[in-house]
This record gives C-alpha cells, sequence and structure tokens, in this order.
C-alpha cells in the first residue's frame, strides 16, 4: 500500500523486538528507514533482515554525544525527518526496599531522559506534518509486583506526549504514545527472570487478556504504522494500547 512511500523514518532500540519489527514495515510500506542500536553486530543483522532501504546508526540513546552524531548523520544523509519512533527502553524487577540508585538512574536515564534528549535534537529535522510515536506500555496503569521503577518511567512517557503535542501545535508535528501489552521480545531476556519464572509470568498474563495470549511484536508495528501514517492525521496526544484488552477489563 505504500502508507509511508517517500518518508524518512527513525527507529531507536532497532535492533530487535518491537523497533526491528517496525523497521521491517516501515520499509516495505515505502519509508527510508534509520536504526539506532549499542551493539554493532545486532545492528548490521537488523539492516540485513530490513532490506536496501535501512541504515544502521550505533548509539545509546542516554549519551547525547551519539544523539549528536545520530542526527547529524541523518542530516547529512537525508536532510530531514518525517517519523520519529521513540522506541528505545529497558527495564528490570526490583521490589520496593531492594531499589538501588543505580537502577533508578539507568532506568530513568535511559527511558525518560534519552526519550526526552532523542525527541528534543530530531526536532530540527522535523517539519510541518510530521509524527512522533513514543513507545511507552501498559505498566504505567497496571501496578505490577517489583516494577514501580519502570511503570513511572512509562507514565512519564506518557506524560511528554500530552504536554509535546501542546508545545509542538504550531509546527504540525503530531505526538501519540503505543502502549503494549505483553509482548515477549529479547529484551525480556534482561527481566533477570529464569525459565519457569518467564513461563508462569506469561501464562498468568494470558490467563487474564480478553484475548487468552500475549502479543507478538509485528502487532505493535501495524499501531505503530497507524500512528506515524497520514491516515491517523486527525489523532494527537493520545495513547493506544495494543495488549489484547489485559490492562482494559
Amino acid at each position: 500500500m505504500d502508507r509511508l512511500s517517500g518518508k524518512i523514518a527513525l527507529i531507536t532500540g532497532g535492533s530487535s523486538g518491537i523497533g526491528l519489527e517496525t523497521a521491517k514495515l516501515f520499509a516495505k510500506e515505502g519509508a527510508f528507514v534509520f536504526i539506532t542500536g549499542r551493539r554493532q553486530a545486532e545492528l548490521e543483522n537488523a539492516v540485513a533482515a530490513i532490506g536496501s532501504n535501512a541504515k544502521g546508526i550505533r548509539g545509546d540513546i542516554a549519551n547525547l554525544g551519539d544523539l549528536d552524531r545520530l542526527f547529524e548523520e541523518i542530516k547529512e544523509v537525508k536532510g530531514r525527518l518525517d517519523i520519529l519512533f521513540a522506541n528505545a527502553g529497558l527495564g528490570e524487577f526490583a521490589p520496593l526496599g531492594t531499589i538501588t540508585e543505580a537502577h533508578f538512574d539507568k532506568t530513568f536515564g535511559v527511558n525518560v531522559r534519552g526519550t526526552l534528549f532523542t525527541v528534543q535534537k530530531a526536532l530540527p529535522l522535523m517539519g510541518e506534518g510530521s509524527a512522533i510515536v513514543l513507545n511507552a506500555s501498559i505498566a504505567a496503569i497496571k501496578g505490577t509486583p517489583a516494577f514501580s521503577v519502570y511503570a513511572a518511567t512509562k507514565a512519564a512517557i506518557r506524560s511528554f506526549a500530552r504536554g509535546w503535542s501542546v508545545d509542538l501545535r504550531d509546527r504540525k508535528i503530531r505526538v501519540n504514545v503505543v502502549s503494549p501489552g505483553t509482548v515477549p521480545t529479547p529484551a525480556y531476556d534482561g527481566f533477570g527472570m529464569t525459565e519457569d519464572q518467564m513461563a508462569g509470568f506469561l501464562k498468568g498474563h494470558s490467563d487474564v487478556a480478553p484475548t487468552g495470549r500475549v502479543g507478538l511484536p509485528s502487532e505493535i508495528a501495524e499501531a505503530v504504522l497507524f500512528l506515524a501514517s497520514d491516515k491517523s492525521s486527525f489523532v494527537n496526544g493520545a495513547e493506544l494500547f495494543v495488549d489484547g484488552g489485559f490492562a482494559q477489563v
């Protein structure tokens, strides 16, 4: 359908999981896609999977110098940016009483600080009609044991979209949020669970969700595509839950 024909997109955290599936879909729909990731080998494999309409730029969104280099390269290669999917993030379990300063700083540093400066540094390349999609989570509205710091960062992401959609009103740049439910990706390896614990976690969420299962990265990608495309031209400051109904009942 070429819903993104001629568009230039950036997806942070695009070397695996939701980011990679979204990059593949964007490219299929006609966009040229820049992706970022911290590990060069994974980044190269991702670009190969996406195809010729992609370029990988290694970097960490928590590092402002990396962000500066990222946007300078995008400017040199394409000169502009039409779509930003601020997807990169991380999460680790830590129950109240065991939360360390390092855990707090790491999680907020990537998810909140990194997202803020990714968006802010992208703005000089974005013109009227551009779209920004932020990746949040149902964790922002659901209590999950030992996940409070991560949940707080995702609540901040939701709040960013409200404020930024107003800030960017005159520039006619839309800002929306996608909030996935339980969607197993390689990032789940960082949660620190054993194989049995992970199986129990996924089963518990499947049992509660009206759809009776967890989600797929490709299903989140389709929602991001909608928010990034002109098909959602009257959607702004909104949050789209893609969670199989888990947080809705």
